[in-house]
C-alpha cells in the first residue's frame, strides 16, 4: 500500500479483491477452461431451442395445455435416464460420455430444424425430441458433473462451482431476451440451426479434454450398481441433508408457474420478463463477488442459511404489493439460491469417493430437477385454492419451516466442516494421491523421451562418424 495512501482505502481495495472470483480453477486446468468454454457455448444455444420449442408448440396449435404437456414427456426420460447415466459415469471414460451424449443432442437439435424445414412442421417429432433430450442431457449430466473433480484440484473445487455458475446465470439472463429477439424475428428455423452451430463449436473444444477413465475395479453399470448408489447416498446424513433441503426449497417456493398471473395481478404486465430474469441476475451478482466462497469450510452452515434466505425472499415477494419490491425479493432469492448451489456443490465434490461420484451426480440431478416441477404444480395449486400472493409467500414461510426441520432433524448436515470430515479427508488424500503418481508418470515420460533423444543424437553422430 502507498504511504500517502489513506487506510481506508487499502482496507477498500482489499475487500473488492476479496469478492473477485477465484480464477484459480482456469488458469491451472487446461481441462477446465476447454470444459467451461464449451459450457458458454452451448448454454447460449440450449435457451434458444428452450425458447423456439414452446414457441413452435404455440403456433402449431394454439393451446397453452399443449405448451404445458413438454414437461410431461421430458420427466420421466430424465429420472429413469439420471440415474443410469450416474451408473454409466462410473463405469466408463467420463470423458467419452460427455461427447457422446453432447453428439446426441447436436443430433436431436437437428431434428427440430429438419422439422422445422418442412412446409408443414408435425406436432409429434416435438414431444419425441423434447423426450429424447431428456434421456440425453439425463445420461450426460451425472459424467459432466462428476468429470470436474477429476480435471480440477481439490481445493479449488468451490472456485470451479462458482466459475460454472457464473456462465449459467449470465446466460439464464442474456439468453431468453436474446433468444426471444432471435425466435421473434427470425423465426424458429434460425434458432434451431444456431443450436446445432453451437453443438458443433462445443464438441471441437470437448474433444480436446483429455480422457478420464474409470478406475481398473470399477463397478459394472448394472441395477444393482444403481442401488449401491441410493445405499451409499441414504448413509450419509450430510448429504441426505444436501438433498432433501434443496427438493424442500424446490417444492414450496419455486412460484415461477404463477408469474404472469402475479404481474396482472399487480397490475403490471410489463414486469413478467424482469419477474423471470431477476432470479437470474442476483444469482449472476453473487457469481460475480464469489472469491469469498473459496474461504468457507463449514458448508453444511451455509446451505441451510442460505436455504432459509431463499424461503424468506421468496416470502417477502409474495407479501410485496409493489412490483419493486417483488423483483428485489426474486434477487435476493436468486442470490440465495447461488450460495445454496456453492454450498451443495462443494459438499458433494469434496466428500464423495471418485468411484461412486457419477451415481450420486445422478441422485443430485433428481433433487434439483425433480423439485422444480413439483413446485409449479404445488404453487399452481395452491393459486387456485387461496389466491396468487397467497400461494408466493406461504410457499416462502413454508420453505424456511421445512428447511429448519429438515437441519434438526440431520444435524450431521450442520456439523459438516471440510477440515475435519473423515469422507473429505479420504478423498483429498486420494486426490493428492492421483496428483503425485500424474506427476511421477509425466516425469517419467519427460525422462524417456529425453533418453530417446539422446539415443537418436548420438546414432546420428555415429552415422555422420561413418560416413
Amino acid at each position: 500500500m502507498n504511504d500517502d495512501e489513506p487506510p481506508h482505502t487499502g482496507r477498500l481495495r482489499a475487500l473488492l479483491r476479496s469478492l473477485r472470483p477465484d480464477l484459480s480453477p482456469w488458469r491451472s486446468s487446461r481441462d477446465f477452461r476447454l470444459l467451461w468454454t464449451s459450457g458458454c457455448v452451448t448454454s447460449f444455444g440450449s435457451f434458444l431451442t428452450y425458447v423456439a420449442v414452446p414457441m413452435q408448440i404455440k403456433d402449431l396449435t394454439g393451446s397453452s395445455f399443449a405448451v404445458g404437456l413438454v414437461g410431461a414427456f421430458e420427466l420421466v426420460p430424465l429420472i429413469v435416464f439420471g440415474l443410469w447415466g450416474g451408473a454409466l459415469a462410473d463405469a466408463l471414460d467420463r470423458r467419452r460420455l460427455v461427447l457422446l451424449s453432447e453428439a446426441g443432442l447436436g443430433l436431436l437439435a437437428g431434428l427440430l430444424l429438419l422439422n422445422a424445414l418442412l412446409p408443414h412442421p408435425l406436432l409429434w417429432p416435438v414431444y419425441a425430441v423434447a423426450a429424447l433430450v431428456a434421456a440425453a442431457d439425463g445420461l450426460q449430466r451425472p459424467a459432466l458433473d462428476s468429470l470436474v473433480p477429476r480435471i480440477v484440484r481439490h481445493d479449488q473445487l468451490a472456485a470451479a462451482f462458482a466459475l460454472k455458475s457464473l456462465y449459467r446465470n449470465v446466460a439464464s439472463v442474456a439468453g431468453p431476451a436474446l433468444a426471444g429477439v432471435i425466435v421473434a424475428f427470425a423465426g424458429v428455423r434460425t434458432a434451431y440451426a444456431l443450436d446445432v452451430l453451437t453443438f458443433a463449436v462445443s464438441l471441437l473444444l470437448l474433444a480436446r479434454i483429455r480422457a478420464v477413465p474409470p478406475a481398473s475395479d470399477a463397478e459394472r453399470p448394472t441395477l444393482q450398481a444403481v442401488f449401491t448408489g441410493l445405499r451409499y447416498a441414504w448413509s450419509r446424513k450430510d448429504l441426505l441433508g444436501t438433498y432433501a433441503i434443496d427438493l424442500c426449497a424446490m417444492l414450496f417456493a419455486f412460484p415461477v408457474a404463477v408469474f404472469p398471473f402475479l404481474a396482472s395481478e399487480l397490475g403490471a404486465d410489463w414486469a413478467l420478463g424482469p419477474m423471470y430474469a431477476a432470479s437470474a441476475a442476483g444469482a449472476l451478482l453473487v457469481g460475480a463477488t464469489s472469491g469469498w466462497t473459496s474461504r468457507v469450510h463449514r458448508h453444511g452452515r451455509l446451505l441451510v442459511v442460505a436455504a432459509v434466505g431463499w424461503g424468506a425472499a421468496m416470502a417477502l415477494a409474495g407479501l410485496a404489493g409493489n412490483v419493486w419490491v417483488v423483483l428485489l425479493g426474486l434477487a435476493l432469492a436468486g442470490g440465495a439460491d447461488e450460495i445454496s448451489g456453492v454450498a451443495r456443490s462443494t459438499m458433494w465434490n469434496q466428500s464423495i469417493p471418485d468411484e461412486i461420484r457419477g451415481r450420486m451426480a445422478g441422485v443430485e440431478l433428481l433433487s434439483y430437477s425433480v423439485g422444480p416441477q413439483l413446485g409449479q404444480v404445488r404453487a399452481g395449486t395452491m393459486a387456485g385454492l387461496i389466491g396468487v400472493r397467497a400461494s408466493v409467500w406461504t410457499g416462502g414461510a413454508a420453505c424456511v419451516l421445512a428447511v429448519v426441520a429438515v437441519a434438526a432433524a440431520l444435524p450431521g448436515l450442520l456439523r459438516y466442516d471440510d477440515r475435519t470430515d473423515p469422507n473429505t479427508a479420504a478423498v483429498r488424500a486420494g486426490h493428492e494421491r492421483a496428483e503425485r503418481e500424474r506427476a511421477e508418470r509425466e516425469r517419467a515420460e519427460r525422462e524417456r523421451a529425453e533418453r530417446e533423444r539422446a539415443e537418436r543424437e548420438r546414432a546420428e553422430r555415429e552415422r555422420a562418424e561413418r560416413e
